[in-house]
């Protein structure tokens, strides 16, 4: 009895590493402005730089339209079929995680941050090999959009 114990304690802590790994997918970068303010400047840089700005959602007024609180929350999507298209001509499957998302959020200490998916995680999730060209543009265009939206 106890090593089938053993055993389902230890496929339990598996499926739980694999969900901490799933979660550190994402890289964050922390702001020195506001929620509001930090996804302005993301907004106003990405369209900047070319991109196009899809949706801005603000989850925060969401949740006060059904009654319930949230601190600030907001996510950008955002792409260009020039950056895009080669990720999706390595492997169709990253089309779910694309466009590129960004979610600016208020942690319980006050502290703005924004993140994105780590372009390291896409690769690994979607199994794209040959393509480390592609990986390295879009992981220093992501780094630079967020710097110049959290500086």
């Amino acid at each position: 009895m106890r090593f089938v114990l053993g055993r389902v304690f230890a496929v339990v802590l598996l499926g739980l590493s694999v969900s901490v790994q799933a979660a550190d997918g994402m890289v964050k970068v922390k702001s020195r402005h506001g929620v509001h303010a930090t996804a302005d400047k993301l907004e106003s840089v990405l369209k900047d730089k070319g991109m196009t700005v899809m949706a801005r959602i603000n989850h925060q007024q969401g949740a006060e339209k059904a009654g319930l609180e949230l601190p600030p929350t907001e996510v950008v999507i955002f792409g260009n079929p020039k950056v895009g298209t080669p990720l999706m001509q390595c492997a169709r499957s990253v089309a779910i995680d694309l466009p590129q998302k960004a979610l600016i959020w208020e942690d319980s200490s006050g502290n703005t941050w924004l993140g994105y998916n780590d372009p390291e995680y896409l690769k690994s999730r979607h199994g794209i090999e040959g393509c480390d060209a592609v990986i390295e543009k879009v992981k220093g265009a992501l780094a630079g959009f967020a710097n110049a939206a959290t500086e």
